[in-house]
């Protein structure tokens, strides 16, 4: 991992428990799996967070989905960008091992 990576990542984390310590509570895994079923299922490439907030079933608190979306961009599940938010993550297991197998080009 190069030293501007790791870097990155300590500061997405202290970002992450930023995050958390301002919310009253944290969020459940019922909410979490809401707001991932709701963007897997988007049928948008990229959604913004007022879009999501109305598409949502249930009401969230805007702190809490804030820190939702950012554990699942740290768990790499999503990608945010200037357009909004993309469902990024693949869970076929023919991909994952033609990943795991493929050769790095450079």
């Amino acid at each position: 991992m190069s030293k501007p990576e790791s870097q990155k990542q300590r500061q997405m984390q202290r970002k992450f428990i930023g995050a958390i310590s301002r919310i009253s509570h944290s969020p459940t895994l019922n909410t979490v799996i809401m707001v991932e079923e709701t963007l897997k299922n988007s049928q948008e490439s990229a959604i913004t967070i007022a879009e999501l907030k109305r598409i949502l079933p249930r009401q969230v608190n805007h702190r809490t989905l804030k820190a939702i979306l950012l554990y699942l961009e740290q768990s790499n599940k999503i990608a945010v960008s200037l357009r909004g938010i993309t469902w990024i993550h693949n869970s076929n297991p023919n991909l994952r091992k033609a990943l795991e197998k493929g050769m790095e080009l450079r």
